[in-house]
């Protein structure tokens, strides 16, 4: 089975610069979406089925903010809007689906660069998020949580470590819940496949920062540790320029 995660930064946005063309190309089994910035009745689901997918959109209540998304080939048994915890279920941040054993997530983590304020909103976040998922496993063990996670994790996932050790997104209590969340039985796809690699996922788009390729490793598909066996291949495909974000795969075997 071939995922794709991306923050597409705006949905439509994505479509006028040939998203679509794009998606006919890489032909995934399931694309992950996040900041969709739309509601369900601006979606033009028609281009997609003409591709053979089938959507599923969960969307913020402010209109043109977060928001994530599946579309897919493969009919679910089961979605899951949300994670059952309204502060966050307002601001669309979690989708669900379920096709056999397997349980797919395409999650939208919460950015703390606009303050204290969010920050602190973020940290809440990560320790719900991270004890929703595991109460999760108990029912759905096979879990690959695809999503923008907005935290870089180690110094190789940064273009900058020691300038941007302040900043949101690479703060040592921000890495650290990574580690926490890794060492409670999750797999780094990308840097499991690739341990050495340095890829980015995502680039400011001031400053010309993606054409000095000065970007951000924030972008995951993570795996609960049983699947590890199951991983295939993993990738960044970071000529993709729909938006600040690229796109992200995962091919695990069914």
């Amino acid at each position: 089975m071939k995922i794709i995660s991306y923050n597409v930064n705006g949905l439509r946005a994505a479509m006028k610069k040939d998203l679509i063309g794009w998606l006919r190309e890489e032909n995934p089994d399931v694309l992950c979406l996040q900041e969709t910035k739309m509601q369900n009745d601006q979606f033009e689901k028609e281009e997609f089925e003409a591709l053979g997918y089938r959507s599923y959109l969960f969307s913020a209540q402010k209109k043109g903010y977060s928001g994530v998304a599946i579309i897919t080939k493969h009919q679910p048994d089961h979605i899951e809007y949300g994670m059952g915890m309204e502060e966050y279920d307002a601001e669309g941040r979690f989708i669900r689906a379920d096709f056999g054993d397997l349980s797919i997530v395409s999650v939208y983590h919460p950015s703390g660069t606009s303050g204290d304020e969010r920050q602190a909103f973020k940290m809440v976040w990560l320790e719900h998020f991270q004890s929703y998922v595991n109460e999760l496993r108990k029912s759905r063990p096979n879990l690959i949580l695809c999503g923008d996670y907005n935290i870089c994790h180690e110094p190789i996932d940064i273009h900058d470590p020691i300038r941007n050790a302040k900043n949101s997104g690479f703060l040592p209590e921000e890495r650290e819940w990574m580690s926490r969340f890794l060492a409670d039985g999750y797999v780094d796809t990308f840097r499991h496949t690739h341990p050495e690699l340095v890829l980015y996922s995502w680039w400011s788009y001031r400053f010309q920062a993606r054409s000095c390729n000065k970007g951000w490793r924030i972008d995951y598909c993570m795996v609960t540790n049983n699947l590890a066996d199951r991983i295939k291949g993993a990738d960044i495909l970071n000529e993709a320029v729909h938006s600040d974000h690229c796109p992200i795969v995962l091919e695990i075997a069914e």
